[in-house]
Parts: structure tokens; sequence; C-alpha cells
């Protein structure tokens, strides 16, 4: 293993304690090995919530189950396999295709768009996001108009590479299909673009107009033009 892949390992980019995904996720290694077997998993989730029948939850159709203190508007759409936590809110035009675990106290925007993702409780993506085959770590945020990139415009397969001192950070995922992961407390800048393969460590904060490549350490700054400084003080 390369010197430095710990840091993108699960257990160093999330507390597991603030998502229904734990059992899921405490059994990989790197987060993105999740994002196949989301769409089963919120099933599984969901098939439990049926047969506790406590009434926390309000059933649409065969497969999605939304918190009965979350708030959505009429105008939000909901494919397959999702689940809205607790006081979460869905606002107007929120395009939810499937396979979306969403925890407490989220926000899921006018225009935002999920498909197979797993947000930690509390997360925002407020405005117009599209969040695709991504993970999203507690208390991460999205500023307006961010987006993760989860094709290759070559559509060859996802590899996480570092940079710099993390060069040695190689890591083939063998995946087509990989958006973000963003660790706890990262916050995106308006207009950034994730692409495919970012991968962003806990309390970072990228700058708006920040195109991301590859793995970010946590405790950084991304700033203009692609430059990372580490915080001081954390």
């Amino acid at each position: 293993m390369a010197e430095h892949n710990e840091l993108l390992m699960i257990k160093n980019m999330y507390d597991l304690e603030h998502t229904e995904a734990k059992e899921l996720l405490e059994g990989l290694t790197y987060p993105w090995e999740a994002l196949p077997h989301i769409g089963e998993f919120i099933k599984k989730l969901g098939q439990k919530i049926d047969e506790e029948n406590t009434g926390e939850y309000i059933k649409r159709g065969d497969s999605v189950w939304i918190h009965k203190t979350a708030k959505v508007f009429d105008s939000a759409f909901f494919g397959d396999n999702v689940i809205i936590g607790a006081d979460s809110e869905v606002r107007q035009c929120a395009f939810i295709r499937g396979n979306a675990l969403v925890g407490k106290n989220c926000v899921v925007g006018n225009s935002t768009e999920l498909k197979n993702v797993i947000l930690f409780d509390t997360v925002q993506v407020p405005h117009y996001n599209y969040v695709g085959d991504s993970i999203l770590g507690y208390r991460s945020h999205m500023g307006a108009g961010s987006i993760t990139s989860n094709v290759k415009s070559d559509k060859t397969l996802v590899v996480v590479k570092g940079y710099d001192e993390y060069s040695d950070i190689n890591i083939e995922t063998g995946l087509k299909k990989f958006g973000a992961m963003l660790g706890d407390y990262v916050e995106v800048g308006c207009n950034s673009v994730m692409n495919p393969g970012s991968v962003i460590g806990r309390h970072t904060n990228v700058y708006p107009l920040s195109p991301i490549r590859g793995f970010v350490p946590e405790k950084s700054i991304v700033k203009t033009g692609n430059v990372i400084i580490t915080k001081i003080g954390l």
C-alpha cells in the first residue's frame, strides 16, 4: 500500500455515528467502495422501516421513505430507493433520481439533483447542485452551482491520484462512475467542480470557481489556481 493511502480511508474521513449508512461503510476500506451497493442497502433499510412500523416514516410508492418531520415541497421528484431523514428539507423542483440516502437535518435545494449518493447528517446542497455517485460527510456544504462530475470525458475507469508529496497515491477504483468523496465539515465554494475521483479530507475549504481533481488532504484551503495550503491552528 502506498504511504499516504490511509488518509483516504473511511476511518480517517468520516464519523460514522452521523449516518444511517454506518453498517455499510464500516465494513469497507475506502468510501467509494460503497457506491455499487447504495441502492440495495437503501432497500434493506426501507424493509427494516416497514417491519418496525413505528410510524416515523411516510412511504411513497414501493421504495421511497420520508420521515414525517421532513419538509418536502410538492414539486420535488423522487425516483426509486430514497430515504429522507428527520428534519431534512427537500425544496422546490429537487430531482432525486434514485439510490439516495439523505440523513437528518439536511437541505436538498431547489433544482438540486441527487443520484446514487449518501448524504450524512446536516449536509447542505441547497442551490442548483448536481451530486452523483458521491458521499458527502457530516456537516459538509456545497455552495450554489457547485457540482460533482462523475464520468471522465474519455469514459475510462476512475483512478484516484495524489500530487506532489502525495504522488504515491494512485488507486484504481474499477469504477466508471465516481463523483466526489467529501469528508466531514468540507466547505465547497460556489460554481466549483469536483472532477471524477475527487477525495477531499475533513475540515477543508474550497474557494469558489475551483476545479478539484484527485486527493486534497484534510485541513486544507484550496485557493484559486489549485493552490493548496494547510490551515494553521487546527
